[in-house]
């Protein structure tokens, strides 16, 4: 029987004018690249007012995010389309402020964290399958993962269930958000000159500050109740009560209102685009689907424990981010001249990192395109893992949330198909397009049946 191909977005041809690629941009970044970029080391994109260079080489990709990270900060390019929502948080800030907040936030997800945080994902892997229990027909996974992966965000970080009502309203209030506004457009990558008018659609700044304002209703109860000495511990208490080493001072509400905001869409956008491929490729790969499944029995153990038996899940989870990294490109920016692999950068150059590209890189990965999660036990995956893989970034920026989301992604789909087989819809073979993340063109369709 002839294997299905993990579905890629088809090249764009060699040569287009400027104007064309603008127009296939503004469509869908991925397509609108030619296939060369899948061998290239180092591609440049020259337009009369700026040059971009993409970047595949692992050492050119160690040498940005491990090595030298402060010569080449974040481009404020992308924050443009995040402003209104994120205002000032980690997500977009640079030195030493975004070092402050790191010191701030991440001791909230080391590794006892995380066991604190168990049983609240769990509950919340639980109430995704009670709603998928009496769906007929084909469902809309992408819906469906998106509600899952709010859920968590809302149970660990505030202790409370989607279903609170102002849970409720921010999950929607984003969606809405994510429809008005794809925020990877292509302000992200031109160079506007400042006194350009910035088009946001109609609504996307109102609705940037009714999310904001929920947010800040959240933050200021918390404040109140860890005033009282009331609060929960969870992840929103550690942060807000964690002092800076350095500087003694803690998060005001203002500060906390960006980070939360960043937090529920980096782990909330992202985690549901994983999730929802995962389960697509599930479809696709039956017999992988099974082995998944019988594995998914150890999760009779509620402890924490059982993760480390989830091996199977979290295979198929890493070639899920290897296909389909839910951040399909960074933009970072040349603080000064560079020389990389002899050609001249100058400075204000946008350095392009593309874990796109880079996950299905001809040159380093065996059957780059194909889908094998046994891969990663074997010697090319392991050499592969190490300078070829960045789902989550790499070095100094690497995402906070990485080890949270390893667990949460490998749970939530045993859970799911310990309880469900779940199968292709016909004719509806979902279609990768980046938008904030990689997400499919007209949803991802599956039939779903009890197991």
């Amino acid at each position: 029987m002839s294997h299905p191909m993990p579905p890629k977005p088809p090249a764009r041809p060699e040569r287009v004018s400027l104007w064309r690629y603008a127009k296939l941009f503004r469509q869908d970044i991925l397509s609108a690249q030619p296939a060369k970029l899948y061998r290239a080391w180092m591609a440049e994109f020259r337009t009369p007012f700026f040059r971009s260079f993409l970047v595949n080489q692992p050492d050119l990709v160690k040498l940005l995010l491990k090595e030298r990270p402060d010569d080449f900060p974040k481009s404020d390019r992308i924050a443009e389309g995040l402003r209104p929502l994120l205002g000032n948080s980690v997500f977009l800030t640079n030195g030493d402020d975004w070092k402050r907040q790191r010191r701030i936030i991440d001791p909230a997800f080391e590794g006892g964290r995380l066991k604190d945080a168990y049983p609240a994902m769990r509950a919340a892997a639980k109430a995704a399958v009670a709603r998928l229990e009496g769906r007929r027909g084909p469902v809309e996974i992408e819906e469906e993962t998106s509600h899952a992966a709010a859920d968590v965000i809302f149970r660990t970080l505030f202790s409370i269930p989607i279903e609170h009502e102002v849970a409720g309203k921010v999950f929607s209030g984003f969606r809405d958000y994510q429809r008005s506004q794809p925020l990877l457009n292509l302000a992200a990558f031109v160079p506007l000159p400042r006194w350009m008018p910035r088009f946001f659609r109609r609504g996307t700044r109102r609705n940037a500050a009714e999310i904001r304002a929920l947010i800040a209703q959240l933050t200021a109860e918390r404040m109140a109740a860890i005033g009282a000495g009331q609060a929960p511990d969870d992840l929103a208490t550690k942060i807000m009560t964690t002092r800076d080493p350095e500087t003694g001072s803690t998060f005001d509400a203002a500060e906390m209102v960006d980070q939360v905001a960043i937090f529920f869409l980096a782990g909330h956008e992202t985690s549901a685009s994983a999730l929802a491929w995962s389960l697509y490729l599930m479809a696709l790969y039956p017999e992988w689907q099974e082995k998944l499944a019988a594995e998914a029995d150890a999760l009779e153990d509620e402890s924490f424990a059982a993760v480390s038996k989830l091996k199977v899940s979290r295979d198929v989870f890493r070639e899920t981010l290897r296909l389909y990294p839910p951040v399909p490109m960074m933009v970072r920016q040349a603080a000064g001249p560079e020389q990389l692999r002899n050609r001249r950068v100058p400075k204000g150059s946008q350095m392009v990192l593309s874990p796109w590209h880079l996950h299905r890189h001809e040159r380093l990965w065996d059957n780059p395109d194909g889908f094998d999660p046994g891969r990663w036990q074997r010697e090319n995956g392991k050499q592969c893992q190490r300078d070829a893989f960045i789902p989550f970034s790499a070095g100094a920026r690497v995402c906070t949330g990485a080890g949270f989301a390893m667990v949460e992604g490998p749970l939530l789909l045993s859970t799911i198909l310990r309880r469900f087989r779940v199968e292709p819809v016909a004719d509806r073979a979902p279609v990768p397009v980046a938008h904030l993340t990689v997400r499919s063109k007209n949803g991802i369709w599956l039939q779903l049946s009890p197991r």
